[in-house]
């Protein structure tokens, strides 16, 4: 095969690999769900074809040298300032977690058959795994970070849906919000890592060219604090991703889900995204020393405490969950000691492992339970009897306590946001149109003769109106009565932050157009469905507690759900696009407007996912016998 003709097979297979999940949870939607038998041949034929295609093409691959691939660009929306690139690249990274993804996902989907067997809601899990299948392979092939935040938008997406896949029970559900939320953390990172590399790179650079170390070398002299800005975006947001820090704690809430899920993505392969994110990156962040340092340090705190917690877990699918978090805290120090061909096998090792633990679990499980019944042996001397006592219980204590992880997390980020949120409780109701559409009316007014405003006034407006918009996303997160407040609100925040923006930078206002169309169109729709609801008979119209409409207006829910995502500007909108074309007129010397407006896009989605849980998802609030809000 000659080089011309495999660039030309590999980038069909780049093709092929992310229209077989897609077209697989397009045909499983259209199969009646008693048809278990179809649906799951239809996603394991999908399955099997693209694991004998994606083994096939790398071995053939590395055969003719395993030289790394980048796809022309494809330019989805371009101005004279702004272009927006869809890039794919393929390298001995991509071919590694794309190899041992296939094989796992073709496993996990046969076991899946008969381990979800009339369960309800069979069909939606094979449809949201081939969901969750295509952002993995999307991340891993995305050859820039705009392609890669499609991806990582999908994964964290998906994986609330499947660990929320028991919707009419209270901790899936809650777990599945928790966990969402500490996954937006991390797209902090990568928002402002996009931003910030836009001004370093002045482009929109690829991960090909990041390879080319003059190149990098030569953009970070002078600008080693803005290099330093970047690795530590990225760190956060791989540090979350892959439950690093103090974000340890989501993995064993993600166990909720079911075991086939939980083995293959939160055990094997979403676990491991933030390991790929720093491994795509490397070439960047590896010339600072001290991004090395916190790189490693971070692992290396994580791998320590999550050893201990491991050790006194009672559930086994929480002790193989932070026994995953240690492997993954030695592969950021491996990374950190530049050690990139042992991460790689150190990651397909475990991601092995783990599927097969959690897989086996059950019947682990069992076969302890009996043995400890029939064969009952005095406990062994503890290999730590050399360490005092009270120093033991001590740590046992702590490691119980999980160290206190979603404390930390909670007063960090958490209690500070619904601080400031609950100032502005006064905006309820009527309140939140009466006082808001006048003060945007305001705001435009500001706008249209900014020429004669003194420059201080023009210099402060942009941030002072994104942190309007920050602040109504707050009070949305800390709404607990009416659905409707929370949805004027993130819809006024995102009204403010094109004002803000519109401020700071003059351009066209097919900018902002790009950016509001998506938000306008799920606005509405989104608004229409909540006042349905409200209309029900006998409706629970309240955030107070969890309500399960889905059981009662299934229809109301599907057409919610793109709604939701319109809003939140998830990829299957134009306001995806329009956020980073928004990001663009952020100028390098506003890292506060930058931050502002990131935080804002982020709680933003936070409150909108607890809006549709607390909506749609969790016990039947209109069951007669009542259903307990809380379980063990």
């Amino acid at each position: 095969m000659s080089a011309a003709n495999l660039y030309d097979w590999v980038q069909a297979s780049f093709f092929l690999a992310l229209a077989l999940p897609l077209l697989s949870m397009v045909l499983a939607q259209l199969i009646p769900e008693r048809k278990e038998r179809a649906i799951h041949w239809v996603v394991l034929g999908a399955a099997l074809v693209q694991m004998f295609w994606t083994v096939g093409g790398v071995a053939a691959w590395l055969f003719h040298g395993g030289h790394a691939i980048d796809v022309p660009e494809f330019e989805v929306y371009g101005s004279d300032a702004y272009v927006f690139l869809i890039d794919l690249y393929f390298d001995k990274d991509s071919a590694a977690f794309l190899v041992v993804g296939s094989l796992l996902h073709a496993l996990i989907i046969r076991y899946s058959s008969a381990y979800l067997h009339q369960e309800p809601g069979y069909r939606r899990y094979f449809v949201t795994v081939s969901l969750f299948y295509f952002g993995y392979v999307w991340t891993l092939l995305s050859g820039n970070f705009e392609t890669l935040f499609i991806g990582w938008e999908v994964l964290g997406f998906s994986s609330f849906l499947l660990i929320a896949f028991y919707r009419t029970r209270y901790l899936p559900v809650r777990n599945a919000v928790k966990v969402f939320s500490i996954y937006r953390i991390g797209d902090v990172g990568i928002l402002l890592a996009m931003w910030a590399s836009h001004h370093l790179w002045h482009e929109n650079v690829t991960f090909a060219r990041l390879h080319n170390a003059q190149l990098v070398l030569a953009h970070l002299e002078g600008h080693s604090s803005e290099g330093l800005f970047i690795s530590m975006a990225l760190l956060v947001a791989a540090s979350v991703k892959s439950a690093q820090g103090p974000f340890a704690s989501w993995l064993p809430r993600a166990m909720e889900g079911p075991t086939p899920s939980s083995a293959i993505f939160y055990g094997s392969l979403a676990v491991h995204m933030g390991v790929f994110l720093l491994l795509r990156t490397a070439p960047f962040w590896e010339h600072q020393i001290p991004a090395r340092i916190l790189i490693g340090l971070i692992g290396l705190v994580t791998a320590i405490l999550s050893f201990f917690t491991a050790r006194v877990q009672s559930n086994i699918k929480s002790q193989i969950a932070y026994s995953s978090i240690v492997q993954i805290g030695l592969m950021f120090v491996e990374l950190a000691l530049g050690w990139h061909a042992l991460v790689l096998l150190h990651a397909v090792g475990n991601a092995f492992l783990r599927s097969y633990q959690l897989l086996a679990s059950p019947s682990i499980v069992s076969y302890r339970i009996r043995d400890q019944f029939y064969h009952h042996r005095e406990e062994a001397p503890s290999s730590w009897s050399w360490i005092p006592e009270n120093w033991r219980l001590h740590v046992q204590r702590r490691a119980m306590q999980e160290w206190h992880l979603d404390r930390v997390v909670s007063r960090m980020v958490f209690k500070p946001v619904k601080a400031l949120g609950h100032r502005l409780d006064f905006l309820n109701g009527r309140n939140a149109v009466f006082v808001l559409l006048p003060l945007y009316g305001l705001g435009w007014s500001a706008w249209w003769v900014q020429e004669v405003l003194p420059s201080a006034v023009q210099a402060v407006l942009p941030a002072l109106f994104a942190a309007l918009a920050m602040a109504l996303v707050f009070r949305a997160f800390t709404e607990r009565q009416s659905p409707g407040v929370v949805w004027i609100l993130v819809i006024m925040s995102h009204l403010w932050v094109a004002l803000a923006v519109s401020l700071n930078e003059h351009f066209g206002f097919d900018h902002v157009a790009w950016y509001l169309s998506g938000i306008a169109g799920g606005a509405a729709l989104g608004g229409w469905v909540l006042v349905q609801i409200k209309r029900q008979p006998n409706a629970r119209y309240s955030l107070s507690t969890y309500q399960g409409q889905v059981v009662h207006a299934p229809v109301l829910h599907a057409l919610f759900i793109p709604a939701l995502l319109s809003v939140m500007g998830f990829p299957i909108s134009l306001s995806f696009i329009g956020e980073d074309l928004i990001f663009s007129h952020i100028h390098a010397n506003q890292p506060v407007l930058a931050a502002l407006n990131a935080i804002t896009f982020i709680f933003g989605g936070i409150a909108l996912v607890r809006l549709y849980a607390r909506l749609f998802l969790g016990p039947d609030a209109r069951t007669p016998l009542g259903v307990p809000n809380r379980t063990a």
